[in-house]
């Protein structure tokens, strides 16, 4: 009977995940569709934790404040971008590898992202991020602690010392920024959609060599007409 008992209780564990995984979504659901409407700042966790009809004691539980329920998406996309990256062969140089990565990650994220939130409504919160004072500073911050990550990452996998050895920093440095111009002009434009900021994201990275060592009075820049 004890073991007949214990196979019995066996799924409610998982059926106790499952529920905190439904309230952990909704409460990220009901923060973003707020932030994204209402705005951030005029957004608190109390009207967070009523639009779910929990308490403020539960959203708590799931997110530290605010700000980790406004970049809990974007997180989970840099982790897959930062897995990709550690998949890519050996044989790339790092700004080949850096390329391919954050391509292919655009290629498959939107099925991740939409087992959290709709598309649109991340799509409306990156936006947001750009436009919102509080929230661009974070976003800052939180990349150059992601571009440390890069470094780490690029100069393990080349056998380096990103202590002494500069490269790393550099590159992770250069490609942190054209991903931040990249996600300005797409948060401006009219394309909302992961096809816009992937094509996006693959002319501007294509134009981060030539913007670097090119002579810019001689040539435009790629589909710009000059």
């Amino acid at each position: 009977m004890e073991t007949v008992g214990a196979a019995e209780a066996a799924p409610r564990p998982g059926l106790r995940e499952r529920k905190k995984q439904r309230t952990r979504d909704a409460l990220l659901r009901a923060a973003l569709e707020l932030f994204t409407t209402r705005g951030y700042e005029q957004t608190t966790v109390d009207d967070i934790a009523e639009a779910v009809d929990v308490s403020q004691r539960t959203f708590f539980r799931y997110f530290p404040g605010k700000e980790e329920a406004a970049f809990a998406v974007q997180d989970m996309v840099e982790e897959q971008f930062l897995e990709s990256l550690r998949a890519r062969p050996p044989h790339e140089a790092p700004l080949e590898a850096l390329r391919r990565a954050v391509l292919d990650n655009w290629d498959r994220i939107g099925e991740a992202i939409m087992s959290l939130v709709p598309l649109e409504l991340h799509l409306r919160m990156f936006r947001a991020i750009e436009s919102t004072p509080a929230l661009l500073a974070a976003h800052l911050r939180r990349s150059v602690e992601t571009e440390e990550q890069l470094a780490r990452l690029l100069a393990a996998r080349e056998g380096l010392d990103v202590d002494t050895d500069p490269r790393p920093r550099l590159l992770t440095a250069a490609f942190g920024g054209v991903m931040r111009v990249t996600g300005r002009q797409w948060s401006t434009s009219e394309d909302l959609s992961l096809e816009g900021i992937r094509a996006l994201t693959a002319a501007y990275l294509d134009q981060m060599g030539p913007a670097l060592t090119g002579n810019w009075r001689a040539t435009g820049p790629s589909g710009s007409g000059g």
